[in-house]
């Protein structure tokens, strides 16, 4: 088991390692996120913050802090099962997850525009590993690091500060 700093450090880097995987499907890989897709990218960010500062504190606080980044997993996992609840044709996604309509003056504006936008919509599945998509990927390592990130939270001392 994780204990001390080291289970905030390792948490930080999984999840800017994480984060990095979806900036360079998108930036590398031309994979457009959608709305769901960019939505699930803020816990990470929040989680390195949270055990970055967990690394920085004694021990009582870096407990909390610890508990408040499960939190912040078990949010981001709920927001990726409602992603794959989309793609699945579950339940309807966001009104903003087929495109939102740009606004325009007249009807010439209105074509330039839409032609200029992507539209990446959140009920199609761009990429997918073994059946299962981005969106389920990302609630199983939510998932993952929120049960570690509890489980050190919890965790007895084993010396040290």
């Amino acid at each position: 088991m994780l204990n001390g700093r080291l289970a905030p450090l390792f948490l930080a880097l999984a999840s800017a390692a994480i984060l990095g995987s979806a900036l360079a499907s998108q930036y590398v890989g031309g994979l457009s996120p959608c709305e769901l897709c960019i939505w699930q990218r803020w816990p990470y960010v929040a989680t390195i913050v949270l055990c970055l500062a967990a690394a920085a504190v004694r021990r009582p606080a870096r407990r909390a802090l610890l508990a408040l980044a499960g939190l912040v997993f078990l949010a981001g996992a709920a927001v990726a099962a409602f992603h794959v609840g989309v793609e699945q044709h579950w339940w309807q996604g966001l009104q903003s997850c087929g495109g939102n309509l740009p606004q325009a003056r007249t009807v010439e504006e209105l074509r330039a525009a839409l032609l200029q936008q992507p539209v990446v919509r959140c009920d199609e599945i761009a990429w997918s590993l073994f059946g299962i998509s981005m969106a389920g990927w990302n609630f199983l390592l939510s998932l993952g690091l929120a049960a570690l990130s509890f489980a050190s939270a919890l965790s007895k001392p084993t010396g040290g500060r």
